[in-house]
């Protein structure tokens, strides 16, 4: 066995937790997977993973050594898809996160279409509503929505998400149609914990500014499942458009206050810092910046 595969072998398991995931990905059986990784540990004298019956754990040791394989492993690819013929299209594993929501909106989708283009690439999707850690979780990128406030990465910008405010036909017809943002203060409204300021709501119009206090017995840390108790009648939700276009697309959910414009997201691709991005996750955010545009306008 030389170090290189025993390498890839190593961190192909460290990040599914499984020889018999990592040996699907490697394209070998699980028994050899199982016996490269042997093999590093005996060469590097330390275990680094823990195993079970049900999982495999990462030591410290293991650990640090997941922290940085990825890159090296990424950088020689690179190295070896620009001296190669073949290097116009990309192989081997991309791994992204994203948050929730707007990962099975649109996130899923766009990495489908990056797939088909670069068909030996084999990419991964983690959904989490909280912010990933790229380095522990040996993530190449993610895609957020919102300011990236961590200094350890840089975000490259996709464009913004305008927040829209909706409610039913049903709830409208039962309790009127507001025509100010003031006019919320008489609305029950649901709240998205995820949003920095889940009790006030901003819009903007001619170039003004105003924020508005809402209130609703109902809080929720997910816009599909605000949109989803909108649709239902329990109140006035805001949130992103992607998270609520379906519905209102159907008819299930009335647009309010059309003439305003809501608060405006971010969205962009996220990276570590101090590090120099693979070629094939510099060209899924060049996709995903072509992509993004297409599919929103901005």
């Amino acid at each position: 066995m030389d170090l290189l595969t025993g390498l890839r072998a190593f961190v192909a398991t460290a990040q599914s937790k499984s020889f018999t995931a990592a040996a699907e990905q490697l394209g070998i059986s699980n028994r050899l997977t199982s016996k490269y990784v042997a093999a590093l540990e005996d060469h590097l004298g330390e275990r680094l993973l823990q195993r079970t019956t049900r999982r495999v754990g990462l030591t410290p040791v293991g650990e640090q050594l997941l922290a940085r394989a990825p890159v090296i492993l990424d950088d020689l690819d690179d190295v070896l898809a620009d001296i190669s013929e073949g290097g116009r299209g990309f192989g081997g594993a991309i791994r992204v996160a994203a948050p929730v929501t707007f990962g099975e909106v649109y996130v899923a989708e766009m990495l489908g279409r990056f797939q088909a283009e670069h068909p030996d690439l084999t990419v991964t999707l983690h959904l989490d509503d909280g912010f990933a850690d790229l380095a522990s979780q040996g993530l190449d990128l993610a895609f957020r929505v919102g300011a990236a406030e961590m200094q350890s990465v840089k975000a490259r910008r996709l464009g913004t998400m305008d927040a829209i405010v909706a409610a039913s036909p049903a709830y409208l017809a039962a309790h009127g149609v507001p025509q100010h943002p003031e006019d919320l203060h008489h609305h029950t409204c649901v709240l998205d914990t995820n949003r920095k300021t889940p009790k006030r709501w901003g819009f903007a119009r001619d170039g003004q500014d105003r924020s508005v206090a809402v209130s609703g017995p109902v809080s929720v840390n997910s816009a599909r499942a605000a949109c989803a108790l909108a649709v239902a009648g329990h109140g006035v939700a805001c949130g992103p458009r992607f998270a609520f276009q379906q519905a209102l697309d159907a008819g299930q959910l009335e647009r309010l206050l059309p003439m305003y414009t809501g608060d405006a997201f971010p969205v962009s691709a996220v990276y570590l810092e101090g590090r120099v991005l693979p070629r094939k996750s510099r060209a899924l955010i060049d996709f995903a910046l072509s992509d993004f545009r297409t599919a929103f306008g901005r």
